[in-house]
């Protein structure tokens, strides 16, 4: 294999490798929920993920300033009520079909972005997909839970927020930008989950758990990705990030043995299409940012 062709496949390989993680970590909280809740396991990840995060980037060497303040703090209180979201409907519907509907949140920002009637073929095919997972496509045994498919489409909401403000502040302060967001996220969902579960959050046994859902979910992904990022072209990231629906359906099929339909498996394909026709017709690439 050429050098060039090794140049060009490395950050890819490093991006899928992003992925997996990502959706293995969202597996393995799974693992959390029976003893401490969806809500004690964000408070943990969060936790840990921000401790992590502050010692390897030391976000403190260079100043902030209030409005730049402001700016991560939304993106902050963003990313810890997304992942809450996200833990409350993966507590009540498989994994990949949770993602698809979390989709919709970097979708819509996507489509927001664009100004081409093309577009509405786009918008067509993701609303035809969230029709199938939604209402038809339950012959697997998983049907689809009205209130864990509202948790999906709400971590959805704060998957856009995250991404906007995320862009604001990554542009003005670099990957300085996790490291604050994520502690914000932590001193604002670590008191809830603390007060919900209680002392259960400090037992030795989770720990281990819980620093492997950090890790997988939050500390190497993100790692992964700001290497990956500079090497890629925008569009290319943003279709491969498309992908990302049915990586959570292959971890949750591997992982926890969630079988889906053919139908809802259709339905995560129709998303992922749109994602992908998004990203390369419109006219401003839709950042891609690791979620979940």
């Amino acid at each position: 294999m050429s050098a060039s062709m090794q140049a060009r496949l490395w950050p890819v390989a490093i991006l899928i490798v992003a992925m997996t993680s990502i959706q293995s970590g969202a597996s393995l909280a799974t693992s959390l929920f029976p003893a401490i809740g969806p809500t004690g396991t964000t408070a943990l990840r969060l936790l840990i993920a921000s401790l992590i995060l502050l010692a390897v980037l030391r976000p403190w060497r260079r100043p902030v300033g209030a409005k730049g303040w402001r700016t991560i703090a939304v993106y902050g209180a963003a990313l810890g009520l997304m992942n809450l979201l996200f833990y409350q409907a993966l507590d009540r519907i498989p994994l990949g079909i949770a993602v698809a509907l979390e989709f919709t949140g970097p979708l819509a920002v996507a489509m927001l972005n664009s100004r081409r009637w093309l577009d509405l073929c786009w918008v067509a095919l993701a609303i035809g997909g969230l029709i199938l997972l939604l209402l038809l496509g339950g012959e697997s045994g998983w049907d689809v839970d009205p209130v864990g498919a509202a948790y999906a489409l709400g971590a959805g909401v704060c998957w856009a927020l995250y991404i906007l403000f995320g862009q604001k502040a990554g542009a003005d302060h670099g990957t300085q930008t996790a490291a604050l967001g994520i502690t914000i996220a932590a001193l604002i969902f670590f008191p809830i989950g603390l007060a919900e579960v209680g002392t259960a959050l400090f037992t030795p046994a989770l720990l281990p758990l819980a620093l492997g859902v950090a890790v997988l979910s939050t500390a190497l992904p993100y790692t992964l990705e700001m290497i990956a990022l500079p090497k890629l072209p925008t569009h290319t990231f943003g279709t491969l990030m498309s992908l990302e629906p049915a990586v959570a359906a292959l971890s949750g099929l591997f992982f926890l043995g969630q079988a889906l339909s053919l139908t809802q498996w259709l339905a995560i394909g129709l998303v992922i299409t749109a994602s992908i026709g998004t990203t390369l017709c419109g006219q401003k690439p839709a950042p891609a940012v690791a979620a979940g």
